[in-house]
């Protein structure tokens, strides 16, 4: 056997049943676990029982589907990283007041009282020179900076048909509504998800109208998650 020994011979085990290790070791092997004479020898009884789990434990595991991922997984990574990002946000909100508090504000108190007197004097000109009280245009559709908003459900252009069958689960749909408030696709994050179901969600969506979301006054694409319980849509 070349001079090899069983804990030699079983750390090869694994490469052996997968058919990586050369011609002659894998006879080497068979030679040590059956005998160089199978007839006449006998091979190595506690090799050959450690083979056997070896073969047991592959086939066990040869027999495992790969696991499915939870429906609801989506979703619940969508909450989860909304949580941390408020979480995050929060700290730096801590942190900027924790700066004011110690640094900006008391040096803003100090020089206070020097500019309030220039400021008084500045506005009392501007007041007399009918500055302040100069008209400004006003746009109906001004928005903060950087004010965004998402879609939000209106009506429906249809009378109600047929409803979301859910079988007492709810259905919630992740959908996709362009700049004009229509809903141009979707996906199924959790609940039922039959072609009855697919294609009675599908029919509520196709008729159901959104204010569309919007960046700076304008209308753009976004996305809304909606709930389908019976003939109840929540958006």
């Amino acid at each position: 056997m070349n001079g090899k020994t069983c804990t030699e011979i079983q750390a090869s085990f694994s490469d052996y049943l997968d058919g990586a290790v050369a011609g002659h070791e894998m006879l080497e092997i068979s030679r040590h676990i059956e005998g160089s004479d199978p007839t006449t020898d006998q091979g190595c009884s506690n090799c050959a029982r450690e083979l056997a789990a070896w073969r047991l434990t592959q086939s066990a595991l040869a027999s495992l589907s790969p696991a499915k991922a939870p429906a609801d997984l989506a979703l619940k990574l969508r909450i989860a990283i909304s949580q941390e990002q408020a979480k995050r946000n929060s700290r730096i909100a801590d942190r900027l007041s924790l700066a004011w508090e110690n640094a900006v504000r008391p040096m803003l108190l100090q020089v206070t009282a020097g500019f309030a007197s220039a400021i008084v004097l500045v506005g009392t000109i501007l007041f007399l020179l009918d500055v302040v009280g100069a008209p400004k245009a006003v746009l109906a559709n001004d928005e903060p900076l950087g004010a965004i908003t998402a879609p939000h459900y209106l009506y429906s252009t249809v009378s109600p048909g047929d409803t979301v069958d859910t079988r007492g689960t709810p259905v919630v749909v992740e959908a996709s509504v362009d700049s004009r408030g229509r809903v141009y696709d979707y996906t199924i994050v959790s609940g039922p998800q039959d072609d009855t179901v697919r294609n009675q969600v599908a029919n509520q969506l196709l008729s159901s109208v959104f204010q569309p979301a919007s960046a700076f006054g304008v209308p753009v694409r976004g996305r809304v998650v909606m709930t389908f319980a019976g003939i109840s849509v929540r958006g």
